[in-house]
């Protein structure tokens, strides 16, 4: 097999040497396990991954695709003996059509790179994830990624117009349309998007792009409790208001934000919501004041300018970094109605007392997506066990509230049997079937999303 690739791709893109090997084994995602890879490869073009998928097929080896491995759920997590197929020499922008707003992507792209590429048109490319400047477009497909924006903007399935697939036979299967309007068969473009890499290789994506919106106004308004916070989320939608960033940071991440880069953030408060419109309409970030306020807000502090605006949301990026520099995280990922934000924050500090670990919560609030981070200790099996309990407490909260296990990490390993629970029964057969019907032999990505 391995003789077979170094032909079909060159030496210098398989990699067996042990060290890059386990480097490359496991995305960020704590709690799951990781096996060992036989092989790394690196293909520059479809050609390429339709060799890999060949060889991999005809040796029945397994196919784990990764992007940058910046995911938490698991899913670029290495099985034993498996083939990785890196997709990060896959990096080329092949065409930006300002006319049509689309652009025509490799999956190893970094997202932050797309919209650099774009500006000059006065385009971007909207969905914004935490890891934006780190994260591949292929990745953010494949998991169907959120971001701080998408509350206004939407989320990845929507700006996704048409992709270029290898299948589990090695042919390429190009679906989706470049026009604005299309619905022309079954929709395999949203199927393949948020697979998790279980139904085929993208490689090449086709994506909307958006004209910059106007210069955001932004305010940040300090709350004495994260359920209070929640409050003022769930009247913001309900009045109808659609800021263009609705984000909620705990004190848990602002006391690590303030120790990880100083910037004078009040450490005393219980939550710090940071709005923003990008409406043109002052009176709507007026409004958006008046309802923090009447929801308890102890202080509402509008940025005077853009560079004070940039530092409000500079902070939401930073905290999982600064919060991973207290112990191992394990990052959860729920969404609930907006209606029932504040009992979600309340029902994860009251996991965070019942098992006595310390949660934070950061939240794409607008969306009802929130981010308990659960600190632990690695080296204490009690900790962990703990940590694991009150994430399993914090999965079935999601649930009863009438939400999901994930809003925008995806399944991977880490959550399994909660899409399991979520889908039922019948839900999780039809699952079955579509995969079988793509992969028969099971070779991509086996045993995330499905067991």
């Amino acid at each position: 097999m391995l003789q077979e690739l170094r032909a079909a791709l060159g030496d210098a893109a398989v990699i067996t040497d042990p060290d890059i090997l386990a480097g490359h084994a496991r995305d960020e995602a704590a709690l799951c396990e990781a096996g060992t890879p036989r092989v790394l490869v690196r293909p520059s073009d479809t050609s390429g991954v339709q060799a890999v998928v060949r060889i991999a097929a005809a040796h029945g080896v397994p196919v784990v695709p990764q992007g940058a491995r910046t995911g938490l759920a698991g899913a670029a997590n290495a099985v034993d003996g498996c083939i990785l197929l890196s997709t990060q020499a896959l990096d080329r922008i092949l065409e930006i059509d300002p006319a049509n707003r689309i652009a025509v992507v490799q999956p190893g792209v970094v997202n932050a790179d797309i919209s650099k590429a774009t500006a000059p048109h006065g385009l971007r490319y909207a969905p914004d994830p935490g890891s934006w400047e780190s994260s591949t477009i292929g990745g953010n497909v494949a998991t169907n990624a959120g971001g701080m924006c998408c509350v206004k903007y939407g989320v990845t399935t929507e700006y996704v117009l048409g992709l270029e697939v290898v299948l589990a036979d090695g042919e390429v299967l190009r679906c989706g349309r470049r026009t604005v309007k299309g619905v022309a068969g079954y929709d395999l473009v949203r199927l393949f998007t948020g697979s998790e890499g279980t139904l085929g290789v993208i490689t090449e994506i086709t994506v909307r792009l958006q004209p910059i919106p106007r210069e955001a106004l932004s305010i940040a308004a300090v709350f004495p409790s994260t359920s209070a916070a929640g409050a003022a989320v769930s009247a913001i939608t309900a009045a109808g208001l659609v800021p263009s960033l609705l984000e909620l940071i705990d004190q848990v991440h602002l006391r690590a934000i303030e120790e990880y880069r100083p910037m004078g953030l009040d450490t005393d408060a219980a939550a710090l919501l940071l709005a923003a419109s990008d409406s043109g309409v002052p009176e709507d970030l007026d409004r958006i004041a008046r309802l923090c306020t009447e929801a308890g807000a102890t202080e509402v502090h509008q940025a005077t300018d853009a560079l004070e605006a940039d530092m409000l949301l500079s902070a939401r990026r930073m905290a999982l970094p600064a919060v991973e520099r207290l112990g191992a995280v394990i990052v959860d990922d729920m969404s609930v109605p907006r209606s029932r934000l504040a009992e979600a924050l309340d029902g994860v500090a009251a996991a965070a007392e019942r098992h006595k670990v310390v949660i934070g919560v950061i939240a794409h609030a607008g969306d009802g997506n929130l981010h308990p981070n659960i600190l632990v200790d690695r080296s204490d099996p009690a900790s962990v066990a703990a940590g694991q309990a009150a994430f399993d407490d914090i999965m079935r909260l999601a649930a009863e509230l009438g939400g999901t296990c994930t809003g925008e990490h995806g399944v991977g390993l880490l959550k399994r049997d909660w899409l399991a629970a979520e889908i039922g029964p019948t839900g999780l057969r039809v699952q079955q079937a579509i995969k079988d019907a793509l992969d028969p032999a099971g070779l991509f990505n086996p045993g995330k999303v499905l067991r």
